[in-house]
């Protein structure tokens, strides 16, 4: 047990918790008991509302069973620390499996949790496939989320010739070498640039 209002994940959505609304907040001295139900544990929070904020007995309940069904799936070294992640970010199995089934490889019961943060979805992953990024691994995954790359973007690239890899989507992205930056640089009469030397022009500023 730890107190709730020393809980790490400040920022998780009120919406998350059973029995917990933003309109609570302004009842002070309010009794609230607070629950996040997951496939791989409950979060619960007992406690009173003071100053806005809810202080109590905040604990974690793993679930057994999701160890033993990640297992299955090849997922192991489950601590309670990440299980208790895992019901913050509500991962769950049948996400795993279609991550899985969408060929993203390398992944582990680490990278899972920032393959949710970043939101790499199936579909995230399907739509990339599609464009030629197929099989790419959980790390290369994740650097698109953080990046913010994108299959709209791609398309974008392709339709002006360019055809990156996943290494220069990261970069591109990176250095801000968007469509719309392209398209600047071939109205100044600079045309048919390679990847590299964009990327060049971004890092010292020479179309400025």
């Amino acid at each position: 047990s730890r107190d709730c209002h020393n809980h790490d994940d400040d920022e998780m959505p009120v919406s998350n918790f059973q029995g917990l609304a933003l309109a609570d907040f302004e009842h002070e001295g309010a009794h609230i008991e607070a629950k996040i139900v997951a496939e791989a544990g409950t979060i619960s929070c007992s406690g009173d509302i003071h100053g806005a904020t809810l202080s109590g007995d905040f604990t974690f309940t793993p679930d057994s069973g999701f160890v033993d069904r990640m297992a299955h799936l090849g997922f192991t070294d489950f601590s309670s620390n990440k299980l208790e992640a895992y019901t913050l970010f509500h991962i769950d199995t049948a996400w795993v499996q279609a991550l899985q089934s969408a060929g993203v490889t390398d992944m582990d019961s680490g990278n899972l949790i920032a393959l949710r943060i970043f939101k790499i979805t199936p579909d995230f992953v399907h739509s990339m496939a599609a464009l030629g990024y197929a099989n790419l691994p959980a790390g290369k995954l994740i650097e698109f989320g953080v990046h913010h790359v994108n299959p709209d973007e791609v398309k974008e690239y392709r339709a002006l010739g360019y055809n990156p890899t996943a290494d220069q989507l990261v970069q591109m992205r990176i250095f801000k070498v968007t469509p719309d930056f392209i398209h600047r640089m071939e109205a100044r009469g600079f045309n048919n640039l390679t990847i590299s030397k964009l990327v060049q022009i971004r890092i010292f500023n020479l179309a400025d």
